[in-house]
């Protein structure tokens, strides 16, 4: 999902870059209601599901094999979004059988009617990691926060009546809104070469977001699926969480850019997990490393004394975060302090009540 800071270019503008036709473009200016498509390619078709959350809806693609379709991605589990996909398939699917659902990464916007559309017949195609993942939190349903979860929010400085309240409240489980995933799938990995809609693409891994999510590249071709991994005007959150506390998703995040920045080509129309279609994906690349660059310089700046992760909301966002954006916020304040730390830029401790606190390496 994204993050809880907005960065880049709104859309409907233009970003321009310093060389010529290095810019971001959105070539659809409208998306499709939901139960409707629009067609970016011949035999892709771009559908838009609705999310009860401020950043409102998630992009699926679907891809006419001829005798059927593939689904790029599924939507959450809520009679909203099974009633618009519903639509869509008696609609612009043409009453025609879905033969695959390709999942990107397993967060629950991407991955939450899988098992629905699975047990209806579609293969399942994911990477090892993304299956595994959901299959297992699917399974995980707790009525109250573990003591992990509560002792990581603790160290993070979260306020101490937001962290009483939420002790003793349902936390979100995953199985609220992903649908049970049937055993068995059909595992993805980096460098295969799939067919779906009457081309070839390659599968290109990124991290960072999501662990091991899959973009697909056409080769000799113009279209890139790039999921959450490859979003224009809005930031992918990047969140450290209580199950890897030491982990290092920001640094991860920057290499799978840098890595991407080779095969990628201005002309090249990017399929995103939310916003619009764009090209221009080598600026947006260059936008992605900068945006993150600024935000760790802003933060160390910041750490000129000794500061909890919720105490520095502020320079990374440069807004204020309210209530419901909070949990995002604290993840991703956690993730960019985390790479400072592994990268030897700070330092941390334990203070009272077993906040860390972070500030700058003397």
């Amino acid at each position: 999902m994204a993050g809880a800071a907005g960065t880049g270019t709104a859309p409907g503008a233009t970003a321009t870059g310093t060389a010529a036709g290095d810019e971001i473009r959105y070539p659809f200016a409208a998306p499709p209601a939901p139960g409707e498509a629009v067609e970016v390619a011949e035999g892709v078709l771009w559908l838009r599901l609705p999310l009860p959350m401020v950043l409102d809806h998630v992009n699926i693609y679907a891809l006419d094999d001829g005798d059927g379709w593939t689904l790029i991605d599924s939507g959450l589990d809520t009679r909203r979004t099974r009633e618009a996909l519903s639509a869509a398939f008696a609609g612009p699917l043409a009453g025609r059988p879905l033969r695959r659902v390709l999942v990107t990464h397993y967060h629950p916007d991407h991955i939450g009617l899988a098992g629905w559309l699975q047990r209806r017949g579609a293969e399942l195609l994911t990477t090892r990691t993304s299956w595994l993942f959901a299959r297992m939190l699917t399974l995980d349903e707790q009525p109250r926060p573990v003591p992990e979860v509560l002792d990581f929010w603790r160290g993070a400085g979260m306020d101490p009546a937001l962290l009483a309240r939420r002790a003793v409240e349902r936390p979100f489980n995953f199985a609220d809104v992903v649908a049970p995933l049937p055993l068995g799938y059909t595992r993805i990995a980096a460098g295969d070469r799939l067919r779906i809609g009457g081309r070839d693409w390659r599968v290109r891994i990124g991290h960072g977001h999501a662990p091991e999510h899959a973009t697909l590249w056409q080769e000799d071709g113009p279209l890139v699926i790039g999921g959450d991994q490859l979003l224009p005007s809005i930031s992918a959150n990047i969140g450290v969480y209580a199950t890897e506390p030491m982990a290092d998703p920001l640094g991860e995040w920057l290499q799978s850019c840098r890595a991407f920045e080779p095969l990628a080509r201005p002309d090249q129309l990017v399929l995103p997990g939310h916003k619009l279609p764009f090209t221009g994906l080598p600026l947006r690349l260059r936008q992605m490393i900068d945006n993150h660059a600024g935000a760790l310089m802003r933060l160390e700046r910041h750490l000129h004394r000794p500061r909890s992760a919720a105490e520095c909301f502020l320079p990374l966002f440069r807004r204020e975060i309210g209530e419901g954006e909070y949990g995002l916020a604290l993840v991703e304040a956690v993730a960019h302090l985390n790479h400072l730390l592994h990268a030897g830029r700070v330092v941390r401790e334990r203070g009272e009540e077993g906040v860390w606190l972070w500030r700058m390496k003397t």
